[in-house]
C-alpha cells in the first residue's frame, strides 16, 4: 500500500467510520483532533472524481486518522520526548491543523527542542502571525538534520517583519518574556556627566574648617581641677616653647581628653586656646565621613595644613572614636585611608612647630592601639564627673547669671546632686530659672531648684493621668514599702523622696541619694538595695495577697537581678562560686559552673524577698501610716516620711484634688482593688 492514500470514490462506509472513531478516541492530545475529524468521516455521496488528501479539502483518510491517532499516543506517554512531539506537528502541520500545534506547545508538561520551535513558528505563520519562510517537512525530516531545519525556520520568524519578542515565551509568570531596555548614548553620556559633576563638586570643594579665636579662660572651668592641672603645662609650651626644649625635654604632640559626655572636654579644649591666645581649629568626627572615597583622607590633610599655616595653633577634633576606631585586617583599604592620614599628619609634627592636637571621646577603648601610643598621644586626660566640691564651684558660676534668692543653700543642692555634670547642673540653673519664670516670681529660691531637681532624676509630672482612687492607694503602699526597707535596712542608701505622682514612665517613685560622693559599694550595701528593690513586691503581697501583685514590680525585679547577678558573676561575693570573674567569658564556662552560679543567683534574691516581708510584716503600723500619708500629700521628702512613720503629721500643706483623679470606694471586703491595667509602676535608686 503507498504510503500516502486517497479517498475513494465511494463514501467510507459507517461501520469503517465508528471504527475509525474509535480508535482515535483512545489517547486524545492535548487540543484533541477527534471533534475535527468526526465530521470529516462522516458518510457522503460519491463524488464525480477522486479527492486528493489537501488540507483545504478538510477530508482526511482512514489511514491518515490512524496514524495521527498513534502518533499523539506515542507523543502522550512519551511527553518529555521532544522528537516524538515534533513528529507529532509535522503532520499536524501537514493535514492542515496547526492550532492544535500552537495549543500543544504552549502545555507546559510537553518537552520541546528547536525542530519544535520550528514548527511553533510556521503555525503561527499559518493561523494569522507574520508570515514565515514555507518548508517541506517531508524532505527536511528525511535529508536535513533536526537543527538545521529549526534553525531555519525560526531565523525566518524571528526576522518576519514585525515580530516581537520570541515566539517561544508566552508572556505568563511561568514562561515570561525577556525585555532589555538600552538607553541611547546620549543618555549614557549625559549621566556619567552628572556623576562625574558630583564628585568633582564634593571632592574638590574646599571644607570650612572652624578656626576662632576663644575668648574662654581657666576661670570659667570649675570641678576638673586635676585635669586642668595637666593642661596648664601645654599652655606654657604654646606661649614659651624654649623654656621647655632648652634642656632637651620634649612637649607631648597630642592630649587625649576621656570621660563621661557633659564633663566638659570641649570646652577645657578652648580654654586652652583661649589662655594661650592662638588660634583654635574644630571639627567633629562625623565631618570627615563622606560617601566618596579619600574626601575624609583630604580634609585631614586641609586642616593640619592650615593648623601648620597658623602656628602656633590647637587643632581639637571632638569625637575621635568616629574616624579613630580599631582597624581590621578585613576591612576595605578606603575605609581605613582617613584614620592613616590622621597617623601619618601626627607623626609629622615637630616639636617646634608650634601646633598641639587636642582630641575628646567617650570611648577610649574604641580606639586604635597605633593612634594612642605615645609619640602621637603622648598625654592622656580623664575628665571624671565632679565631686561636692567641684559641683558647688560649678552651681555658683552658673548663678552669676541668675538671680536667685539669698536663702538657697548651694551647698545643699550640691550635696543633692551626686553624678550629676557640669552640663547636668547648668541644665538644673536654667530649668529653675525658668519654672521661677513661670511662676511670676521675683528670684530663684529652694522651691524652684527642688523642682527642677525633681524633674531631671524622676521625670516630668504627669498631670493629665487619669487614676482610680484603687490604683493611686495601691500605689501609694508599693512606694511606702520601698520607704521602710530604705529606712531600716542597714547599709541602704539615704532615703530622699517618695511620690505616687505618675513621673516619666512610672505610676510612683522611691528615690535615694547618697549623703556623700561614694565610689565603691559592699556587699552589705548590694545586699541593702537588693531588699529595697523587693520592698515594693512585698508591700503588695502583704496587703492584697499573692494573687493580687501587679506587673508594677518587673522594673523592681530587674534591678535586683542585676545587682545580684554582678555580685555573684563579677564581684566574687558568693562562697560557693568563690572568687571569679564569671561575667565577661560567661558562654566560655562550663554548665555545671554556669548553672551553680544561677543557682546563687536566685539564693541571694530569695533571701532578700524573705527580709523584706519579714520587716514589712514587723512594721506593719508604719506601712499602714506612710501609705495613707502619701495617698493624701502625694509626696513626702525625708524628714515628712520620718514623721509620717511616727505618727505625726507632715509640715506641708494638702495638695487640691486633681481634676485627673477619680474618686472611688475601697472594696467592701477592706482590701484594695488591683489596678485597671497593667501599667509599670517603678521605684527608682540611685548610687
Amino acid at each position: 500500500m503507498s504510503s500516502r492514500l486517497l479517498l475513494s470514490s465511494v463514501a467510507l462506509r459507517p461501520a469503517l467510520c465508528r471504527a475509525i472513531t474509535h480508535s482515535v478516541s483512545r489517547q486524545p492530545i492535548a487540543s484533541s483532533i477527534l471533534p475535527v475529524l468526526r465530521p470529516l468521516l462522516r458518510p457522503r455521496p460519491r463524488p464525480s472524481s477522486p479527492l486528493s488528501l489537501a488540507p483545504s479539502s478538510r477530508l482526511i483518510s482512514s489511514w491518515a486518522a490512524r496514524r495521527l491517532s498513534a502518533k499523539e499516543e506515542k507523543a502522550n506517554l512519551q511527553k518529555n520526548n521532544p522528537d516524538a512531539q515534533a513528529d507529532l506537528y509535522a503532520d499536524l502541520l501537514e493535514h492542515g491543523y496547526p492550532q492544535f500545534v500552537i495549543e500543544r506547545y504552549q502545555n507546559k508538561s510537553i518537552a520541546r527542542n528547536k525542530t519544535c520551535d520550528a514548527y511553533y513558528y510556521e503555525a503561527i505563520a499559518r493561523t494569522g502571525g507574520q508570515p514565515a519562510q514555507s518548508l517541506d517537512y517531508q524532505s527536511s525530516r528525511a535529508s536535513a538534520p533536526a537543527t538545521a531545519v529549526s534553525a531555519s525556520s525560526a531565523a525566518a520568524a524571528a526576522s518576519a517583519p514585525g515580530f516581537i519578542g520570541r515566539a517561544a515565551n508566552t508572556g505568563d509568570k511561568f514562561d515570561p518574556i525577556h525585555v532589555v531596555i538600552q538607553d541611547g548614548k546620549g543618555s549614557l553620556v549625559f549621566r556619567y556627566l552628572k556623576l562625574l559633576a558630583s564628585f568633582a563638586f564634593t571632592y574638590f570643594a574646599n571644607k570650612d574648617t572652624s578656626v576662632t579665636q576663644p575668648t574662654v579662660r581657666f576661670s570659667d572651668v570649675h570641678g576638673v581641677d586635676e585635669a586642668r592641672a595637666d593642661l596648664e603645662e601645654v599652655v606654657d609650651f604654646l606661649r614659651d616653647p624654649a623654656k621647655f626644649t632648652g634642656l632637651g625635654g620634649r612637649l607631648p604632640k597630642g592630649v587625649l581628653l576621656t570621660g563621661p559626655p557633659g564633663t566638659g572636654k570641649t570646652l577645657l579644649a578652648r580654654a586652652v586656646a583661649g589662655e594661650a591666645g592662638v588660634p583654635f581649629f574644630f571639627m567633629s568626627g562625623s565631618e570627615f565621613d563622606e560617601m566618596y572615597v579619600g574626601v575624609g583622607a583630604k580634609r585631614v590633610r586641609e586642616l593640619f595644613a592650615a593648623a601648620k599655616a597658623k602656628a602656633p595653633s590647637i587643632v581639637f577634633i571632638d569625637e575621635l572614636d568616629a574616624i579613630g576606631g580599631k582597624r581590621n585586617s578585613r576591612d576595605q583599604a578606603y575605609v581605613k585611608q582617613t584614620l592613616n592620614q590622621l597617623l601619618v599628619d601626627l607623626d609629622g609634627f615637630s616639636q617646634t612647630t608650634g601646633v598641639i592636637f587636642i582630641a575628646a571621646t567617650n570611648f577610649p577603648e574604641l580606639l586604635d592601639p597605633a593612634l594612642t601610643r605615645p609619640g602621637r598621644f603622648d598625654k592622656i586626660v580623664n575628665v571624671d564627673l565632679p565631686d561636692v566640691r567641684g559641683r558647688i564651684a560649678i552651681l555658683r558660676h552658673h548663678m552669676k547669671n541668675v538671680i536667685a534668692n539669698k536663702s538657697v543653700d548651694v551647698d545643699a543642692i550640691a550635696r543633692g546632686t551626686p553624678g550629676f555634670s557640669g552640663a547636668d547642673l547648668q541644665n538644673l540653673v536654667n530649668q529653675a530659672a525658668i519654672y521661677a519664670s513661670r511662676q511670676n516670681a521675683v528670684a530663684v529660691d529652694t522651691q524652684h531648684f527642688e523642682w527642677a531637681k525633681d524633674k531631671i532624676l524622676m521625670g516630668a509630672e504627669k498631670t493629665t493621668m487619669v487614676l482610680t482612687e484603687e490604683s493611686k492607694r495601691l500605689t501609694a503602699y508599693h512606694e511606702a514599702g520601698h520607704a521602710l526597707m530604705a529606712m531600716y535596712t542597714p547599709g541602704a542608701t539615704a532615703l530622699y523622696k517618695a511620690t505616687i505622682l505618675p513621673r516619666g514612665r512610672a505610676l510612683g517613685v522611691t528615690f535615694q541619694l547618697p549623703e556623700m560622693d561614694k565610689y565603691s559599694q559592699s556587699k552589705k550595701e548590694l545586699l541593702a538595695q537588693i531588699d529595697v528593690c523587693m520592698g515594693g513586691k512585698a508591700a503588695e503581697e502583704f496587703i492584697n495577697g499573692v494573687e493580687n501583685v501587679t506587673s508594677g514590680c518587673s522594673s523592681d525585679l530587674r534591678q535586683a537581678t542585676k545587682v545580684a547577678r554582678a555580685m555573684v558573676a563579677s564581684y566574687g561575693m558568693s562562697e560557693k562560686v568563690g572568687p571569679v570573674e564569671l561575667a565577661e567569658d560567661w558562654s566560655q564556662w562550663s554548665a555545671t559552673t554556669r548553672e551553680l552560679a544561677e543557682s546563687e543567683i536566685r539564693d541571694v534574691l530569695q533571701k532578700s524577698e524573705d527580709r523584706a516581708q519579714k520587716l514589712l510584716r514587723d512594721r506593719s503600723v508604719e506601712l499602714k501610716r506612710l501609705a495613707e500619708a502619701l495617698v493624701e500629700y502625694e509626696t513626702l521628702d525625708r524628714q515628712d516620711i520620718e514623721r509620717a512613720v511616727k505618727g505625726e503629721k507632715p509640715e506641708k500643706p494638702i495638695p487640691p484634688k486633681k481634676s485627673n483623679q477619680i474618686v472611688s470606694k475601697p472594696s467592701s471586703a477592706g482590701g484594695l482593688l488591683p489596678a485597671p491595667a497593667p501599667v509599670a509602676r517603678d521605684s527608682t535608686s540611685s548610687s
